[in-house]
């Protein structure tokens, strides 16, 4: 029992994430056939993160009363900029992208998050490069082959795979993309991946400052939410885009609340802390992977060449950024404050060091 005990405290991070990942999966599939079915994705953000506040609530509330520091106006502004990274700036694009492209593409797309968070990391000296080392020229060579998959799928489409047999599960709604669409799409997917890539690293900092993931959770969904109604009410006029019945609108507004923006941010917050933000972005892949499969032999989704030959690349560029990051000792996030965090890869702590 000691041993299994041992593996799981070990590899924990690791398990959640995947356990995430899989989350994401099935958070693609439901999202697009809701959007197929008339649900504005405004509207959709907007009401997921209602749903995640109210279910996060009494648990943040609770568990981290003692620890919860004073949220103080700085804190608020600091968790008002991560509320519109995180959720009605980044996930309005995302989602909006989703009706002009594919999962498939969304998911491959996900991937250049790591090589973004690199970069910025580097920027602003969480990350140390050393060009005259094997793996220092791979975490650049990893970050620029990424970044080249990524104007793969953006640009080049390519010709449909033909489907294998009959699909297994129809989702109601067209899901023919004309051209313009697919390039206004892929670049609202690029934009997003652009910001959730700032959120990442910008949540690092936050954490160090207000170490109470479940409470940061459940700020963000919240203020998030109440960005994107903002937004939604400006663009959208209509009061029925608003309504939503007992079908595949509401259970993929409560699978999103519940399952991803409450439970899976909550999980990928505390990987963060105890990892670092590449750590967490490190296991995108794998939904692309599953998406690719349900979408083409489940749902019968049409795969492109483009895309399969961007997200082939995408994911050959992340992990030999990977590589060049896996015997990294320590990296350091240098804060204006007296304490300096440091992610260190053979520990499951973030620690905050005088």
């Amino acid at each position: 029992m000691q041993p299994i005990t041992g593996f799981y405290l070990r590899f924990k991070p690791h398990i959640l994430m995947v356990l995430a990942q899989i989350c994401y999966t099935f958070m693609y599939i439901i999202t697009e056939a809701s959007f197929n079915h008339g649900m504005n994705p405004f509207v959709y953000v907007t009401y997921r993160h209602i749903v995640a506040g109210v279910v996060t609530l009494p648990f943040a509330y609770f568990i981290e009363r003692k620890i919860r520091p004073k949220l103080t106006l700085a804190l608020f502004l600091e968790i008002f900029v991560l509320s519109l990274l995180g959720v009605s700036l980044t996930l309005n694009m995302y989602f909006t992208s989703l009706k002009y492209t594919s999962p498939t593409l969304l998911a491959c797309m996900v991937n250049t998050i790591a090589s973004l968070t690199f970069i910025l990391a580097v920027i602003l000296r969480m990350e140390t490069v050393n060009i005259r080392n094997p793996r220092g020229i791979a975490k650049i060579l990893g970050t620029v082959v990424s970044l080249v998959g990524v104007m793969t799928m953006t640009l080049y489409k390519g010709p449909a795979l033909k489907n294998i047999g009959h699909a297994l599960i129809h989702i109601k709604g067209s899901t023919s993309v004309v051209e313009g669409n697919w390039l206004k799409g892929s670049l609202l997917t690029v934009a997003s991946c652009i910001t959730w890539s700032i959120w990442y690293i910008m949540q690092a900092y936050s954490l160090k400052r207000y170490p109470a993931q479940l409470s940061l959770t459940t700020w963000m969904n919240f203020v998030g939410a109440a960005q994107s109604a903002v937004f939604t009410v400006i663009v959208q006029h209509k009061r029925a885009a608003w309504t939503i019945g007992f079908d595949i609108d509401l259970w993929s507004t409560l699978y999103g609340g519940v399952v991803i923006s409450g439970i899976v941010t909550f999980v990928q917050l505390w990987c963060t802390e105890a990892k670092g933000p590449v750590f967490v972005t490190m296991f995108n892949p794998l939904s692309t992977l599953l998406v690719a499969a349900l979408a083409y032999f489940v749902l019968g989704e049409k795969l492109n060449v483009g895309s399969i030959l961007g997200g082939v690349i995408v994911v050959m560029g992340l992990y030999l950024l990977l590589w060049g990051k896996e015997h990294d000792e320590t990296v350091q996030i240098n804060l204006k404050g007296n304490e300096e965090p440091k992610f260190s890869s053979d520990e499951n702590n973030f620690k905050g060091e005088a």
